[in-house]
């Protein structure tokens, strides 16, 4: 195996997902509060107002908040090198726009700091992972409003000049590529409402500045922070070899893929987007300054989620089959199996996409989430046989050494939901993803009490090996 020595094994979850504890110690409504579980394998519902009998399964999470010092401990158990996590942002500044932060919120991260500390963990931390404040979002539209970005700013500089001594790795903006689409208008960049190409790509330019910003003060308060994009990698592949389709999976990839790594590791807009925008009768207005802002902002290393594969084709007939996927479906690929919830399963595409990213941007590349959403069953004793999930995990880190070997410049992995928590596109539990079990069913009824499945000793040594004992059993 040719990972290196210092490699970054761990696992990652985001705030809204797992904490719980939405209204205590001084914490304001986000966009996934307003959330309600969306029935099985559906989406939620957003309600402008919180409903007194309405199930909001991230209320409660997964009880993070009160139990991060068991969960760190297992995560230390299974050897991890890096925990990626999220901060709330409402926990901070309940309504997004206050000057002065709540020091009950700050002193719930220090403390979750302290702890992976005690372990000689590396937190991870993603500064705004669809975390918006539903204020922000309700009294000024999101990130279509450029004082959002000043609202961002203060979070971010508070959040760096309180930890610049516990965190160390950071990014700015969970799958800041999801704003392309038009499910992107609420959930990242916190538009209500009807979708508006103009207005998601105006926002998303105030999020490009947003992030380009922290990276310059993030680096003036401490030099030694390494700040980070990331983004929502859906590697797709033309359906045939048919030209026009070569050419539709081609403009797919540059518009969903390419372009917002490209603004955050390149510092400027690429000529595709240009022609796109001029096309489609889209104005994207910058401020005096802001080209600058871009190119004195950039990222000092690239991550990114990668869960799937999908086909593209210029044309779609009846008989072409529709798989889903994370932020984005398509055709169905014959060579590919297919997961409980439609994603389709492709180690080896993995490889492709390191290979892909390095030549492009020649920076330090992190997969920050990876993982099998699948329903597992508990037997009689308690145990939890979850063979698929360790076959997958195995797969996928065979392409990654691989890819190491083809020179890609690798530093750490964090599969996604190395503990059980609220799935984020329906609010399902049974959607499981992690090497610790929660017991909490869809209804939110449950011990919440935590025990290892067999994934749990497997990736335990992986992480002992350092990715060289990849054998189930």
């Amino acid at each position: 195996m040719t990972f290196p020595k210092n490699f970054l094994w761990g696992g990652a979850t985001a705030a809204n997902q797992c904490e719980g504890a939405w209204d205590v110690d001084g914490k304001g409504e986000s966009i996934p509060d307003h959330m309600r579980a969306g029935g099985l394998h559906k989406r939620r519902v957003m309600t402008p107002m919180i409903e007194p009998d309405g199930y909001y399964p991230n209320h409660d999470g997964i009880d993070f908040y009160h139990r991060y010092k068991e969960d760190i401990a297992l995560f230390a158990e299974m050897g991890f090198k890096v925990f990626r996590l999220s901060i709330a942002w409402s926990r901070i500044f309940p309504k997004g726009d206050e000057t002065e932060p709540n020091e009950a919120g700050l002193a719930f991260y220090d403390k979750v700091f302290d702890e992976c500390k005690k372990y000689n963990i590396e937190p991870l931390v993603t500064i705004s992972h669809f975390e918006l404040p539903y204020a922000l979002a309700e009294n000024y539209g999101g990130f279509a409003n450029r004082k959002t970005i000043d609202f961002f700013v203060n979070f971010a500089t508070t959040l760096f000049k309180r930890y610049k001594d516990k965190v160390k790795y950071w990014l700015t903006f969970n799958e800041i590529n999801f704003g392309t689409l038009p499910m992107g208008g609420r959930n990242l960049l916190g538009i209500l409402g009807e979708d508006d190409e103009q207005r998601r790509y105006q926002a998303l330019h105030h999020m490009f500045i947003a992030s380009a910003k922290a990276v310059k003060i993030g680096h003036e308060i401490n030099p030694d922070f390494q700040i980070g994009c990331m983004l929502a990698y859906i590697t797709m592949y033309p359906l045939t070899c048919k030209p026009e389709d070569v050419l539709a999976s081609q403009e797919l990839v540059k518009k969903l893929n390419w372009f917002c790594g490209d603004v955050q590791v390149k510092g400027k807009y690429p000529y595709y987007m240009k022609n796109y925008f001029a096309k489609h009768g889209i104005q994207v207005d910058f401020e005096a300054g802001d080209e600058e802002i871009l190119q004195e902002g950039t990222v000092d290393y690239y991550t990114f989620s990668y869960y799937m594969t999908s086909c593209v084709a210029a044309t779609i007939g009846e008989s072409d089959d529709r798989v889903g996927g994370n932020l984005f479906g398509g055709v169905k690929n014959e060579y590919l199996e297919t997961s409980e919830w439609g994603w389709q399963i492709d180690p080896v595409g993995l490889r492709f996409t390191l290979n892909e990213l390095y030549d492009r941007y020649e920076i330090p590349l992190m997969i920050v989430e990876n993982g099998l959403g699948a329903v597992d069953k508990v037997e009689a004793d308690g145990s939890i046989h979850d063979d698929y999930r360790i076959d997958y995990f195995r797969r996928h880190i065979e392409e990654m050494d691989k890819a190491v070997e083809d020179g890609v410049d690798l530093i750490g992995y964090t599969p996604w939901g190395c503990i059980d928590l609220v799935s984020g596109g329906t609010g399902e539990m049974s959607k499981r993803y992690g090497f610790i079990y929660v017991d909490k069913d869809d209804e939110g009824n449950g011990t919440f009490n935590r025990s290892k499945k067999d994934s749990f000793e497997w990736y335990k040594k992986v992480i002992a090996t350092n990715g060289a004992d990849l054998a189930s059993k």
